[in-house]
């Protein structure tokens, strides 16, 4: 019995390595590190769009509190402002994970779909060509079905890595969502909230006195 030489099957070994590779990259890439500074008596706010992924605009959120009374933020209270002064609620996160790209796949996830599609026409022409040598060489059926059974496990992980690019793309899009919860003194707390895609001039932020249960508003332009 006769298998394929060192030279095919390291290529064969190659080509379905490749497709493991193919994972999503971050939804939102460039993610910013930059956060709003605490100001001495005052609530600082900072907002940055960051582009749209599919039918979805990602804002990223900076609140700092300077003050000495605690501030809560309540992420369904930021609002986007579009021209015409309509308040435009958020999006919960996995809504915005679901229209950001068709059932949960946001932009990292279309990306490794396209990569994975064109893993999968690579492997089959490479396995094509591998095969087609392996026949001419003279090679066993063992080696042949060797190729082709490298060729099968390669698309099963191919189909598997989509379906691993959308659960990965939630979990990043909910990992980095503005949380609930209270500010104190001299902390900061930062993280994105989600809009329908549309043409907004600012976010207006409604935080909540810690003791007083008052609210209290701040509008930020968007640049």
């Amino acid at each position: 019995m006769r298998l394929p030489s060192g030279r095919s099957s390291s290529a064969i070994f190659a080509l379905i390595g490749l497709c493991g590779c193919a994972v999503a990259s971050a939804p939102i890439k460039d993610t910013p590190h930059v956060v709003a500074s605490p100001q001495t008596g005052a609530v600082s706010v900072t907002v940055k769009p960051s582009d749209a992924v599919g039918d979805v605009q990602p804002v990223y959120v900076s609140v700092a509190n300077g003050t000495d009374t605690p501030r809560s933020v309540v992420p369904s209270q930021v609002f986007a402002i579009d021209s015409a002064g309509n308040r435009i609620a958020p999006l919960p996160p996995a809504e915005a994970a679901r229209e950001a790209g068709n059932a949960g796949e946001l932009k990292a996830a279309l990306m490794s779909g396209a990569a994975s599609g064109a893993l999968g026409a690579g492997v089959g022409a490479g396995l094509g060509a591998i095969a087609g040598s392996l026949i001419h060489s003279g090679a066993s059926g063992a080696g042949i079905g060797a190729a082709i059974g490298g060729g099968t496990a390669a698309f099963h992980g191919v189909s598997a890595g989509a379906s691993k690019a959308d659960q990965q793309a939630n979990q990043q899009i909910n990992a980095l969502a503005l949380q609930p919860g209270e500010v104190r003194r001299n902390f900061t707390v930062s993280g994105y909230v989600f809009f329908p895609k549309g043409d907004y001039q600012q976010v207006q932020l409604v935080l909540v006195d810690g003791e007083t249960g008052d609210t209290q508003m701040i509008n930020e332009p968007l640049k």
